[in-house]
């Protein structure tokens, strides 16, 4: 038995010696490709943009963290300060039938919404990035309010005009394209404070105001263009 052992497992020895396995071949390096190079664009530049702006968050930083599956939960429902430029306004363009005394209803057929503005990281800068504003009047009722109240003001007044169902002070001056301004607020994708149903922005969230900081005035106020 001790004979036949041996031989067999010399033949297998012998056996495997003599299969070439495909590994066995030397390595032979692909030579380039030879003919006309491709013409490839460069390598993009990645975007640099600042995240912050010393303590309050830039437009970029927070609409970047609250899409990021990583970083959302470091704004998404939380109170922060978001530093920008008001590139958009609703005021101007309020229907006349919203424009009265607090107290009064709009007409049935009265078509208004909700007062809003938006900022972004640079000025004039509808194209980009930004971020809408909300909470800070419920109406346009209160609005035309304190437009009256402030008008031609200098200076802030004693006491602002206070919008009493949500409880938050009119911002003096109101809001206007071009001003550059500080915002403190809850950031999230929906705004739910509004009776008349919840606004959402899912690409860029939405502020609701709790207070503002002019850094640098608009040239021009806000006004009603259909006040009568």
């Amino acid at each position: 038995m001790r004979t036949l052992s041996a031989v067999v497992v010399a033949g297998l020895t012998v056996l495997s010696l003599g299969c070439k396995q495909p590994y066995d071949e030397p390595y032979q390096a692909t030579p380039a490709p030879s003919g006309r190079k491709p013409n490839l664009p460069g390598v993009p530049a990645l975007p640099t943009l600042p995240l912050k702006a010393g303590e309050s968050w830039t437009v970029y930083g927070a609409t970047h963290h609250i899409n990021s599956d990583i970083h959302r939960s470091e704004v998404a429902g939380k109170k922060l300060t978001i530093e920008g430029y008001i590139v958009e306004s609703n005021i101007p363009s309020a229907p006349a039938c919203a424009l009265h005394e607090v107290g009064k209803k709009d007409p049935d057929d009265c078509k208004a919404e909700v007062p809003r503005f938006a900022i972004a990281d640079k000025k004039g800068d509808t194209s980009g990035r930004k971020i809408g504003v909300l909470g800070w009047a419920r109406n346009f009722a209160v609005v035309f309010e304190a437009e009256k109240a402030y008008h031609d003001k200098k200076e802030a007044p004693k006491e602002l005009v206070k919008d009493d169902v949500w409880g938050v002070d009119v911002p003096f001056p109101l809001p206007a394209v071009g001003a550059k301004v500080r915002i403190t607020g809850n950031y999230d994708f929906n705004f739910t404070k509004s009776t008349t149903g919840m606004v959402s922005d899912p690409d860029n969230g939405i502020l609701t105001f709790e207070k503002i900081e002019v850094l640098e005035p608009a040239e021009a106020p806000a006004s009603f263009a259909n006040k009568k």
